[in-house]
């Protein structure tokens, strides 16, 4: 399996709930904020290529923000499709998409406005979501009431796409597995791939940032700080192992982190 990394953009984010218990003095001056008291996060995606797969994983913000949550995220534009293309892709070319969870910074680009309407920005693609994780969006508690968008981000997809609903660990192709995690989510998962040059974690937002390696140290947008502790702690321990690297989607210098 090939990986590339792919651009989708980036947005800004409340910068003390993005660093949860990260006191600002380790991380104020390194990530600078807006206004607002706002923080750049990337929006980096990773497609893996190869055994007649083009896997995409996440999918961005995409491109149908209201006006109201664009003055909020300050998005820099959805340029997903202009990424793949560079690559040599077209959206019709993804045969899967592994949604690390639903949030609307990773799914909300399974949906694009065109100007014929909206539709499926993967018409032929497999999508692969963990079980607890689909339910919850499609019927969330209070606590996750505002973090989900099913109507829009999600209900259409049904009969459109494939859904493939994971319970628990799964092979999405040889090489290539979703591992559930919870903690960010109820149904968060990360992906693990062995690469022809090694061995690869996509965390997702476990860990989106090098700011979020210290084990202790978690999001306020997680629902589970447990399961991200646990989380990080097999993390940690298997890239030891197996001298493998991290894919960190929304740090804004660093894609590809050794642990070593």
């Amino acid at each position: 399996m090939k990986l590339f990394k792919v651009d989708s953009g980036h947005y800004f984010t409340d910068g003390g709930a993005m660093m949860g218990v990260n006191p600002w003095a380790l991380w104020g001056k390194k990530e600078p904020t807006d206004e607002r008291r706002r923080i750049r996060l990337a929006l980096d995606l990773l497609l893996i290529v190869g055994q007649g797969r083009v896997i995409l994983v996440d999918s961005g913000i995409g491109n149908r923000l209201n006006e109201k949550q664009e003055k909020i995220y300050r998005p820099s534009g959805f340029i997903l499709e202009k990424s793949l293309a560079e690559l040599g892709y077209k959206a019709e070319d993804v045969t899967d998409v592994i949604l690390s969870h639903l949030h609307f910074d990773h799914a909300g680009g399974l949906i694009s406005a065109y100007p014929d309407g909206d539709r499926a920005t993967f018409p032929k693609a497999q999508l692969w979501i963990q079980k607890t994780e689909w339910e919850m969006a499609k019927n969330p508690d209070g606590l996750n009431q505002a973090a989900y968008n099913y109507p829009q981000q999600l209900q259409p997809l049904e009969g459109e796409v494939g859904i493939n609903l994971v319970d628990g660990d799964a092979t999405v192709a040889p090489g290539v597995k979703v591992k559930k995690t919870g903690g960010h989510t109820v149904g968060s998962q990360i992906v693990e791939i062995e690469a022809e040059d090694g061995f690869y974690i996509y965390p997702a937002d476990i860990i989106p940032t090098v700011f979020h390696l210290p084990l202790a140290i978690t999001s306020a947008y997680d629902v589970n700080r447990k399961e991200t502790f646990l989380a990080k702690q097999y993390i940690h321990q298997t890239i030891k192992e197996r001298a493998g690297k991290l894919l960190l989607n929304h740090d804004n210098r660093h894609w590809e982190y050794s642990l070593i």
